[in-house]
């Protein structure tokens, strides 16, 4: 037997986002109103105990402060690398290898690698089937059970009845048989931008763990840091998976000070985003292409019929914006995903979009090539 690389390594590659600098970026989702103030002040005011010395173990500080946001005990809060961090320890702390990680697809783009990282296997479920059964998602007796609401890529917003549904299954599953019942994973990476959100019924929850990142709506993705809220003692475990020092003291510690004192810059950003997403999704619409309903601050559109993804998608990177393409996404049609933020960004997004659809770039190649598409625009 292969000793290295791990066998089923073989399925993985580096994560590519297809990242393009441009301009204007409007490809990854991060808040294009800039970092939470508070934040930031806490990082400039930072001294050399901050670089050297250790972090909290487990990231404490940042515990307190969400818990007291919240109305729960500190030891149901745990912390990461981002969200992303956290979906991997609950991943790595959770079922045999082997095991099935099921979810509704498509969604985010990390959890299938994840799942093979730690040794489970991705078992997707279309979005339809599981909307149509929620039991669906636990047949097979999966070691995690992962739901991404509001869902990236597409930004719906799956009804709070069918969630309902799926919470109760895994009550049910731990009921019946505590040893075997999976961790359900609801990942709230946009809740913010939603306002619909069960993260107040985590700690009582058996197998709840809601995923929270302050790389969204607080502005801070480049200090990798989220949390996860769940019982006491699923929390623990998924602690020990986590190891001690995993978010640095700086992220920490600005990261705190926002969830615990910044409520009203977030209320503020949201609400633009809001106001700016609806109105984006209505110039779409207008242009007769098809946005999907969205709860968080992007839009996902699908191409003009007869066009691709890629064709659009390069037609914006020659003219110096950045969009995300998904165009071999199984159950997504050709689409593009731009991400909302202040006004002045998304009139040069429809600037360049009106200037591509013109052109026919949506079905073949940019009609302008090059600088000459930039000089179009610029």
């Amino acid at each position: 037997m292969t000793r290295f690389p791990r066998p089923d390594f073989s399925r993985l590659g580096r994560y590519e986002t297809g990242r393009e600098p441009s301009r204007t970026e409007l490809g990854d989702n991060t808040n294009l109103w800039g970092p939470h103030p508070l934040a930031l002040k806490r990082i400039r005011e930072a001294g050399e105990r901050d670089l050297a010395g250790y972090p909290d173990t487990y990231a404490e500080t940042l515990a307190r402060a969400v818990s007291d946001k919240y109305g729960f005990g500190p030891e149901c809060v745990t912390s990461g690398h981002g969200s992303d961090g956290v979906l991997d320890y609950s991943m790595r702390c959770s079922g045999a290898p082997g095991a099935a990680v099921r979810y509704p697809a498509p969604t985010f783009s990390m959890v299938a690698p994840m799942a093979v990282m730690n040794g489970l296997k991705p078992s997707p479920v279309a979005w339809p089937k599981a909307l149509e059964d929620a039991s669906i998602l636990f047949r097979g007796d999966p070691a995690v059970v992962y739901v991404c609401r509001p869902n990236n890529p597409t930004g719906e917003l799956a009804p709070r009845g069918w969630l309902e549904q799926v919470l109760e299954s895994a009550d049910e599953r731990f009921r019946d048989d505590p040893g075997t019942a999976p961790l359900l994973l609801v990942d709230e990476a946009y809740a913010e931008f939603s306002g619909d959100t069960v993260i107040e019924q985590a700690p009582s929850h058996p197998r709840l763990v809601v995923l929270r990142t302050l790389s969204k709506a607080y502005g801070l993705a480049g200090l990798r840091c989220g949390y996860g809220v769940a019982g006491p003692e699923v929390a623990l475990e998924i602690d020990k998976a986590r190891g001690p020092f995993a978010v640095s003291r700086l992220a920490v510690e600005a990261a705190a000070l926002a969830v615990r004192e910044g409520d009203e810059w977030i209320a503020q950003v949201v609400a633009e985003c809001v106001a700016n997403r609806d109105r984006l999704a209505g110039e779409l619409a207008g242009r007769g292409l098809d946005p999907w309903p969205s709860h968080t601050n992007f839009v996902l559109f699908r191409v003009p019929e007869g066009g691709t993804a890629k064709a659009l998608f390069d037609g914006f990177l020659a003219n110096d914006v950045w969009v995300r393409p998904f165009p071999r996404v199984p159950g997504l049609p050709e689409s593009l995903r731009v991400t909302v933020g202040p006004w002045p960004a998304m009139r040069r997004f429809l600037e360049v979009l009106d200037l591509l659809l013109a052109s026919g770039a949506a079905g073949a190649t940019t009609g302008l090539e090059g600088a000459e598409a930039r000089r179009a625009i610029v």
